[in-house]
């Protein structure tokens, strides 16, 4: 029976896709977990080369996406759920794959809060485990009960997986230890791209082992970077694949030196930000632990294009639309550092969403420190269910542009679009999730982009 309603949802997904209305990664999942709850287990018991499992709150889809194109650079046959839907009907439509060759391995990027779940039914060879930034709280909760879900779930597979970990992430590093013999650690040694402080809506401040505050000797990116506690000794771990040198060309991308135990890896990286470099160095440290060599992980980097919805850049009507998505906090502040990096005048489109898959909570715009573009924006077109807000948030932060407030996407993208066309520079599109896939199904329709369950 199992094998029929496998085939069943492998119908439907066919159907999804042609139809070009979306809802091909999650509707055949979820109609295959619904008749066969164990559907995860048998599927991926298929996949000769095991499973693993990435999971951070940011960078979880570029990261894997990056993985995927090592290894299978690499000659390995790929199952991946490609269009990012992570949570476990999104892991059940991709695992309809499996077995349809010999020597597949499975790699899927999870939600964070379904992490646990996917985990014990796929039973995972090696976990990525990447950093953890408060995000949706109305659906996560506190971000401390997420990492002690975490830290139970490295408890229970610590004898049989093997752990891929961010060093310079505190909470993320406190799960290896004890445990360093099935840990690869990995992080960033560069503070030429130091910050000067804390931002004031850092995450996690405090240790975990006793409670007092982290003293930081570089802060990279949220609560990563090199930090220690003067209270209870505990410090940042030594990571094995570090990159020492890290050069930001703004939207351009970046080049990035890597010291790894397989040898020194150069690469240039075709995507913006400290927070792309934090994934690449991921995907690397992955990949190796996995088998890659050194030549195809740089090979694979160099010629990484992106990830559904993530720095993308699509052409319309003559001019280029760069898609940045912004989702909390942390996320927002990495792609606001990027753009203060572009010259001249910057031009906007900000769509915020209220739905389910956003977080109805979109309190977290104050703590997005878009006080960073005063004085740098033109053009600013604020659109989304909660298109008022952000537009508030932009005064609130002195951005003095030219300001314009439509909450229906395609009219306001018509706008933003037309209103800075002269001279052919880029504007710059920071959507949050649904946004964004209304967003990718508004240029679809226009011939411009695929569709998103494609």
């Amino acid at each position: 029976m199992a094998s029929v309603w496998r085939t069943v949802a492998r119908l439907v997904r066919a159907l999804s896709r042609r139809s070009g209305r979306g809802g091909g990664t999650t509707l055949p999942g979820r109609l295959l977990l619904r008749a066969d709850p164990r559907a995860l287990e048998q599927m991926a018991e298929r996949l000769e080369g095991g499973v693993v499992l990435v999971s951070a709150t940011n960078g979880k889809t570029t990261t894997s996406a990056m993985v995927a194109a090592i290894l299978e650079r690499a000659g390995e046959r790929v199952v991946h759920n490609r269009a990012g839907s992570n949570m476990g009907w999104g892991v059940a439509t991709a695992l309809l794959d499996a077995g349809r060759e010999p020597g597949q391995i499975g790699l899927f990027e999870v939600d964070e809060a379904w992490l646990p779940r996917v985990a014990a039914a796929v039973h995972p060879r090696t976990y990525l485990l990447s950093n953890l930034f408060r995000d949706q709280l109305d659906r996560y909760g506190e971000l401390e009960s997420l990492a002690d879900g975490w830290a139970e779930l490295v408890a229970t597979d610590a004898g049989r997986a093997r752990f891929v970990l961010n060093a310079d992430d505190p909470l993320i590093a406190d799960l290896g230890r004890g445990r360093e013999d099935s840990v690869l650690l990995y992080g960033l040694d560069d503070d030429s791209h130091a910050l000067p402080g804390l931002a004031h809506a850092a995450d996690s401040k405090h240790c975990r082992n006793c409670g007092a505050p982290y003293v930081y000797g570089a802060i990279y990116m949220g609560h990563l970077g090199h930090y220690r506690c003067e209270n209870c000794g505990r410090t940042r771990p030594a990571p094995s694949v570090v990159a020492e040198r890290v050069h930001l060309e703004g939207m351009s991308g970046a080049s990035v030196a890597l010291r790894t135990p397989r040898g020194p890896i150069e690469f240039r990286l075709p995507l913006p930000g400290l927070y792309n470099v934090y994934n690449a160095v991921a995907a690397a440290a992955l990949a190796l632990e996995l088998g890659a060599s050194p030549e195809q992980v740089s090979e694979a980097l160099e010629s990484f294009g992106g990830s559904f919805g993530r720095v993308e850049t699509i052409p319309v009507e003559g001019r280029p639309v760069s898609i940045l998505l912004v989702k909390n906090p942390a996320g927002a502040n990495e792609v606001l550092r990027t753009l203060t990096l572009e010259e001249g005048p910057l031009d906007l489109w900000l769509a915020l969403n209220d739905g389910i898959a956003d977080g109805r909570d979109v309190s977290w715009i104050w703590d997005a420190d878009f006080e960073q573009l005063a004085g740098r924006v033109r053009h600013a077109t604020c659109s989304g269910t909660r298109a008022e807000e952000m537009a508030l948030r932009l005064k609130y932060a002195g951005i003095e542009a030219e300001l314009h407030v439509d909450r229906d996407p395609e009219a306001s993208l018509d706008h933003a679009v037309a209103a800075g066309r002269e001279g052919g520079t880029a504007l710059y599109a920071l959507p949050t999730y649904t946004a964004l896939l209304e967003l990718r199904g508004l240029l679809a329709q226009r011939g411009l982009a695929g569709r998103w369950a494609d």
